[in-house]
């Protein structure tokens, strides 16, 4: 069975008013969830158009990350209060805990992306984390979202870093799926692996005119947020497991076990490992366009003004033991790494990643 896509989606301007009518055949007392204090505004705006149409409706906000604890209290506030659904308004992680909270419950979840950072608001997927930002691991859920509210004006409203962490993470379902996914025969796995070869390419095409560029009239702007948000988790949806991740989530995953001050955004940490995992194509499979490719990524990961290595993220990784942890982390059992079509241990790991944090890259 295939959880491919949210039920509904509405999109575009005003998506959000143009659902509201028909709110009231979905659920009679919702739970806003939310997180965010700069976002607490377009909440508010979510409660008082739900109370307008006389919908009894609550509020709660995560404290940490998409963590067990987190999930534990706000499924006791639903339960006290009878509430028939979730409305999931924020960023990743609060749509992936509203995700994973209504499953649990068998409730409908909304999903109301408040950013174009991830494709959380579209899959059937949650990731779950310590409360210090640790990655655990991540929960296949029964079904995507009941209905995907992609609201463009919403979007508008986020800081660009959340855009260029998008991109990234987007960016990474081809560089992973092409290499896990490309010798499967399965037709609708090679067209999730073509879908995301476009969405790369647009991407590349788009990107920096979308960050740069004005709201209105940037075409540029509205395909991208469209292929972060939406076509980046169609590509999941029809791929499956293996055009989701591979080496570049499973660095990410590692890297997020080493607390840090500062706490970087998902696609950030991925960005960087896009180009740790080509760095591994081109030592352990013999890839000749990996560094091309890196190159080529370089100058848009630039431009977006992306992390590049880890030390970018705040981490030096030759204290510590770090790269000792990030490698175990990264080559555990059940490791996304493992999708890889060559085998991979730690002193891979180690190689790979010492040699990039050491070297120049010049374009």
């Amino acid at each position: 069975m295939q959880s491919i896509s949210p039920e509904i989606i509405f999109r575009g301007n005003d998506a959000w008013e143009t659902f509201l009518p028909k709110i009231t055949e979905l659920t009679k007392s919702p739970l806003i969830l939310g997180r965010s204090l700069n976002t607490n505004y377009l909440r508010k705006k979510i409660f008082v158009d739900l109370k307008n149409l006389n919908i009894d409706v609550n509020s709660a906000n995560l404290q940490f990350d998409c963590c067990y604890e987190d999930i534990s209290r706000i499924k006791k506030i639903i339960l006290k209060n009878n509430h028939d659904s979730v409305i999931a308004a924020g960023g990743g992680k609060v749509l992936d805990s509203g995700k994973f909270i209504a499953d649990s419950l068998n409730i409908p979840c909304i999903t109301v992306p408040l950013s174009a950072s991830t494709c959380a608001g579209w899959t059937a997927l949650s990731n779950i984390y310590t409360k210090n930002g640790q990655f655990i691991k991540d929960v296949a859920l029964r079904s995507c979202p009941k209905v995907l509210v992609y609201d463009h004006k919403f979007i508008q409203t986020a800081p660009s870093r959340t855009l260029a962490s998008g991109i990234a993470d987007a960016l990474a379902k081809w560089y992973e799926s092409s290499i896990t996914s490309s010798t499967i025969d399965d037709s609708l796995v090679q067209q999730a692996v073509q879908i995301s070869r476009v969405l790369r390419d647009q991407l590349l095409i788009d990107g920096e005119k979308a960050l740069n560029g004005e709201f209105e009239n940037n075409p540029s702007w509205r395909k991208t947020i469209e292929a972060c948000g939406l076509t980046a988790g169609l590509v999941g949806g029809i791929g499956g497991e293996k055009c989701r991740t591979a080496a570049a989530h499973a660095i990410h995953n590692a890297i997020t076990q080493i607390i840090i001050p500062n706490k970087f955004l998902h696609g950030e940490i991925v960005g960087v490992g896009i180009l740790l995992q080509l760095k591994l194509e081109e030592m352990k499979n013999n890839n000749k366009l990996a560094n091309q490719s890196i190159k080529q990524l370089l100058i848009l990961m630039k431009a977006l003004n992306l992390p590049t290595t880890i030390a970018q993220l705040g981490i030096n990784v030759f204290e510590n033991n770090n790269l000792d942890k990030i490698a175990n982390f990264t080559c555990r059992d059940k490791s996304e790494i493992h999708f890889l079509p060559f085998e991979i241990n730690n002193n891979d790991i180690i190689e790979v990643i010492a040699n990039f944090e050491r070297q120049k890259i010049k374009i």
